[in-house]
């Protein structure tokens, strides 16, 4: 027997409470989890619990019990190493740039809001997002456009495509002679003097462009690139977003590098550093071979001009980066922070690899298939959902199909295949009772009154036979 020591985890467990009300389907009891309070959580407990299903609210560890509960929640973990956004991934990098370019939201509030989920419709994995029924829409939604706005829209159409016959012009005369050009007079007439007429001339049959001259490109590109160039040299918003006491980030993009006199692809604009600031919810620790930032939990924070936008929480563990939350201000909704926020933690992850080369998986939380506002996670790729029975990883492009026909499924294809983590001997599991650490045989004799055996072995089953010897089960 010995004291409890502070470097252990200690637990208490809640075993599996009553039914209570789901927060995605609105089933008022159907919501069924097992649950316990970790006065204390060293990193590798944690590591060891999410790779068996579990996941932290705080202080607060639940499991889902996953043949009962009315939307089964199943891990799910991203490989950053093979990471390669997608076209919708690309759209919100974009968008954030365009953002910083301009510096005022009004002038990007024209492009499309788009939540985490929504910005993944047109990747989905083998489903089909639920659309809002004309039925749902309200009167007042449908009401026309006062003569205002009517103005006002069709004013940002004109705008609009002078700015891209703007962008043509330029290039026309880049490339025509110089005498080919068009005079204004004072009034702005747009009359061409007679010193300058444009002369007309029909081309001849039988020939093309000319392959010695460069193609043409779009004003969209030629828009785009003036503007990448003008961030490249005086960039006046900088968004600032890695995990405090942290080196800055890794770029998506690490493994490809520009072309001499090229523009910098978005994601080169992406990733800066954060001031040092820090609150661990997580047991710390720093072993020699880990990240410089030690393992633990750390607050990340989005910094634009001096001010807060998003704050969220990272579990920086042995073997992974986990999303705990995240929440932002709602005026930058616009900006898809969901979204940006995970392509941040990916390129996090492919950094801290350098160092601690263990560290390779990027843990999003719970993939939830018959929520499809929730599907949204299965599109970054290559990703692996946790089998429910045996506990090991399985490619979720191998799920999705059996997902459709079930909302629980064992992913584990061989039928012969047990969890290999399961208690084998509930003697060993380790408790503290009475300020003294103890296996719980030896508890078993001293404890007085009826039997806790059943909750014991309830507990033992769903953290492991690793975990319930190394973590403290606290006993009263």
């Amino acid at each position: 027997m010995a004291a409890a020591d502070r470097s252990s985890s200690i637990v208490e467990y809640f075993g599996g409470e009553a039914g209570y009300r789901c927060g995605y389907c609105k089933n008022v009891t159907g919501n069924l989890s097992h649950g316990m309070w970790a006065h204390s959580m060293t990193v590798q407990d944690y590591q060891d619990l999410i790779d068996r299903g579990w996941r932290r609210s705080g202080k607060y560890v639940y499991k889902p019990i996953m043949n009962q509960t009315c939307c089964p929640q199943y891990t799910i973990r991203c490989r950053p190493l093979h990471f390669q956004p997608s076209k919708s991934h690309k759209k919100v990098l974009k968008k954030m740039l365009k953002f910083l370019a301009k510096g005022d939201s009004s002038k990007v509030a024209g492009d499309v809001t788009e939540e985490p989920m929504d910005s993944h419709r047109e990747d989905a994995v083998a489903c089909s997002f639920v659309l809002k029924n004309d039925s749902d829409i309200s009167q007042s939604e449908l009401k026309p456009l006062s003569v205002e706005e009517t103005e006002r829209v069709e004013t940002e159409d004109n705008n609009e495509e002078e700015e891209m016959k703007k962008g043509v012009t330029m290039k026309k005369v880049e490339s025509e002679p110089p005498q080919t050009c068009v005079d204004k007079d004072s009034t702005g007439s747009g009359e061409r003097s007679d010193s300058a007429k444009l002369v007309h001339t029909t081309p001849k049959p039988g020939k093309g462009a000319d392959l010695s001259k460069p193609p043409c490109r779009k004003a969209k590109d030629i828009r785009k690139e003036r503007k990448l160039h003008k961030l490249l040299q005086n960039q006046p918003h900088t968004l600032e977003g890695s995990p405090s006491q942290v080196e800055p980030q890794i770029l998506l993009s690490q493994n490809s590098k520009s072309k001499a006199n090229q523009p910098k692809s978005i994601e080169d604009f992406i990733f800066a550093s954060l001031p040092d600031d820090a609150t661990h919810q997580l047991e710390a620790e720093n072993p020699p071979s880990g990240p410089d930032c030690g393992y633990g939990s750390f607050h990340q924070q989005y910094w634009l001009e001096g001010k807060i936008i998003a704050v969220g929480v990272i579990d920086v563990l042995p073997y992974c980066v986990s999303s705990v939350y995240l929440y932002y201000d709602p005026d930058y909704t616009f900006l898809s922070l969901g979204v940006y926020s995970a392509l941040r933690e990916i390129a996090f992850t492919r950094q801290l690899h350098e160092k601690a080369s263990e560290l390779c998986y990027y843990y999003m939380g719970f993939y939830i298939h018959s929520c499809p506002k929730m599907r949204y996670k299965g599109q970054y790729r290559p990703s692996d959902l946790l089998c429910p029975e045996t506990y090991v990883w399985v490619p979720i492009e191998q799920c999705l199909p059996t997902l459709e026909h079930s909302k629980y499924c064992r992913f584990n294809q061989d039928l012969k295949a047990v969890d290999e983590g399961c208690i084998k001997e509930l003697g060993r599991v380790r408790v503290l009772h009475k300020r003294t650490v103890m296996p719980y045989s030896m508890y078993k004799k001293r404890r007085k009154g009826p039997s806790d055996e059943a909750s014991v072995q309830q507990y033992a089953s769903l953290v492991g036979q690793t975990c319930s010897e190394r973590m403290l089960l606290f006993r009263s």
